[in-house]
């Protein structure tokens, strides 16, 4: 068993990370296996080197120890483009111009009803799928996954283990997720190819996150399809949430794991606080 932990450099870790990194710890440990940790810092607009050193200072100060050297995405773009060329080869690629203005007065003509929101925000309405499908791909444009084709050519409904067997056929994909994004300007990359990328190249077997992304996984088991790569089995686990009830972001410094480790906490006072038990 490999498990990770993947945080981007955009901000302090919070009790939300201490959970996450903590329960994919404990689990690789539990089962004889390794934890690895990956920087995932494609946002370079947002990424910040202090950030970075402080997500080692803290995962450490948790007791919890990785495989070296530790895989930052932004060293590894030309990996990316490869993966994306192998999916423009398969003809399920095709450059899109529309922003987010664009789309949000698409998705709200009155023929359209109201837009169903996705993974990604807005299922994409397809404005520029039919005007760019089958024209060569310009890598320094937005890139969306041509989802029917895509589908057609697995040919068979989606599945993955997360706790159970799961499973999603076309039609649900396409009115829920659509065509998602694969790169964004000025990033060479998004979110679902890199981390389907890099979950393969770092052989992890078990997928430890929060249920937030667990609508991203059928995307992600589509692109593994596609590139030929393994499924691991997904854990979506419950969010830490503050008194109201809201999950937490990078901007409440005030439950960041350092701000902890600055009143007096402890470790084990962390792990009590996320409903965790004493490290195994």
């Amino acid at each position: 068993m490999i498990t990770r932990f993947a945080p981007s450099p955009t901000g302090p870790l919070h009790l939300g990370h201490a959970y996450s990194a903590l329960y994919a710890f404990d689990l690789a440990q539990k089962n004889g296996g390794e934890f690895v940790l990956r920087i995932e810092d494609i946002d370079q607009s947002r990424a910040r080197l202090e950030w970075e050193n402080q997500i080692y200072d803290d995962l450490t100060w948790l007791g919890l120890n990785w495989r070296l050297p530790v895989l930052r995405q932004s060293e590894r773009l030309g990996e990316y483009r490869k993966s994306l060329k192998s999916l423009e080869n398969l003809g399920v690629l095709y450059n899109c111009e529309c922003n987010r203005r664009d789309i949000q007065e698409a998705t709200n003509a009155p023929q359209e009803g109201a837009p169903i929101t996705g993974p990604d925000g807005i299922v994409y309405p397809g404005t520029c799928r039919e005007k760019n499908r089958g024209a060569d791909i310009n890598y320094d444009l937005p890139i969306r996954l041509d989802a029917s084709t895509a589908l057609d050519i697995v040919s068979k409904p989606l599945s993955w283990c997360d706790n159970y067997l799961k499973t999603m056929d076309k039609g649900l994909f396409l009115k829920s997720i659509g065509d998602v994004v694969l790169s964004r300007k000025d990033m060479g990359t998004s979110y679902h190819l890199s981390v389907v990328f890099d979950d393969a190249y770092q052989n992890v077997t078990d997928v430890v996150r929060g249920e937030d992304l667990a609508e991203a996984t059928a995307i992600h088991v589509l692109l593994q399809q596609l590139l030929d790569l393994p499924t691991p089995t997904y854990h979506h686990h419950r969010l830490i949430r503050d008194d109201q009830g809201k999950r937490l972001a990078k901007r409440d410094d005030a439950r960041a794991i350092a701000a902890y480790r600055n009143a007096g906490a402890g470790p084990s006072d962390i792990r009590r606080m996320v409903g965790l038990p004493e490290a195994p």
